[in-house]
């Protein structure tokens, strides 16, 4: 019976560290952002022809990027940056530029 607390006990502590690993980091966001600076702005405030990405719920931002990388939304600058893109860099970003009012 204590081996079996211990096995529990043990896994739900690993789902928690992978759930607070995988949450969203604003500031690690500002980092990944100067690949986004030169045609969004410094702080997502947008750059004609390029939209404004500051104030954009988070969740479309991270929709819009997966898209780009998975090539359901096309633009060859945008699918080539997406490309680089790990998942967790897609969520810093957009926590990061949703971040602004």
């Amino acid at each position: 019976m204590i081996k079996k607390l211990i096995v529990v006990g043990v896994f739900g502590w690993l789902g928690v560290v992978g759930v607070a690993h995988a949450a969203s980091d604003a500031a690690a966001g500002k980092t990944k952002a100067v690949l986004c600076a030169g045609c969004h702005g410094e702080k997502g405030e947008g750059v004609a022809p390029n939209p404004k990405l500051a104030g954009i719920p988070e969740a479309d931002l991270l929709k819009a990027l997966k898209d780009f990388k998975s090539g359901a939304k096309s633009s060859p600058i945008m699918n080539g940056i997406a490309a680089t893109l790990s998942d967790q860099d897609m969520e810093n970003l957009a926590a990061y530029y949703a971040s602004f009012k």
